[in-house]
């Protein structure tokens, strides 16, 4: 009796701790873009737009697109597995529109003030990044229709696609952490501010981490 209430108590914990990281996450993927936002002032100057695409698309939409399978924080929990998969690829494909958007502007400003491209660990793996994105977001296809995927089991499917898209968002945050350590962002905003707003990505990344672990880890165990 009391090792059931030690189990049940146990439970509601786990069940607790995993509410708030989710509405924490959910919470991060607002405000993170809309601080960068403030900042940034898209529409004032073709850079403008490439730190709040790119925050829209890392921080907010593929964020979002991965919380839609949170058993504890998904926004549409009621709904069947097909329509979080389709929620889920569109929120990718827009994802992969405002990554190579925020990327256009980002090299067509570069271009009009006649400096190079690609000459920081921020720029190479933001590029490398859209790169996966596009291309991740295209390997989901086989994934809503199978019939494409000859000679592949869906779960085997599934479990390749959580996992590059486990590296994809990991790489999309490492990106706007650099980001944030550029001499644009470390001149508008300083001391605890940018400690704060270096932490909304770092968060955001492990709770991601531990969703999609915690799923491939009980599964293991239900079929051992």
């Amino acid at each position: 009796m009391i090792h059931n209430k030690e189990a049940e108590s146990e439970a509601w914990f786990y069940g607790f701790t995993r509410t708030v990281s989710a509405g924490l996450a959910h919470l991060i993927s607002v405000a993170f873009p809309a601080f960068i936002a403030f900042f940034s002032r898209p529409g004032t100057s073709w850079f403008s737009w490439h730190p709040f695409l790119m925050t829209v698309a890392f921080g907010f939409l593929m964020t979002e697109a991965i919380l839609l399978f949170s058993p504890h924080g998904s926004l549409i929990k009621r709904f069947s597995h097909k329509t979080k998969a389709r929620v889920h690829w569109i929120l990718q494909s827009l994802c992969g529109a405002c990554a190579v958007l925020g990327l256009a502007a980002i090299s067509y400003n570069k271009h009009l003030n006649g400096k190079a491209h690609f000459t920081s660990w921020h720029g190479l793996l933001g590029l490398i990044t859209v790169c996966v994105v596009c291309v991740q977001s295209l390997a989901a296809v086989p994934l809503i229709y199978h019939s494409l995927a000859k000679g592949w089991s869906l779960a085997k499917l599934k479990r390749y696609h959580a996992a590059s898209g486990l590296v994809t968002f990991l790489l999309g945050s490492t990106s706007l952490l650099l980001g944030l350590s550029s001499s644009w962002f470390t001149a508008s905003v300083g001391g605890y501010a940018w400690f704060l707003a270096a932490a909304c990505p770092a968060l955001s990344a492990v709770v991601i981490m531990n969703q999609v672990s915690s799923a491939y880890i009980a599964k293991k165990r239900l079929q051992s």
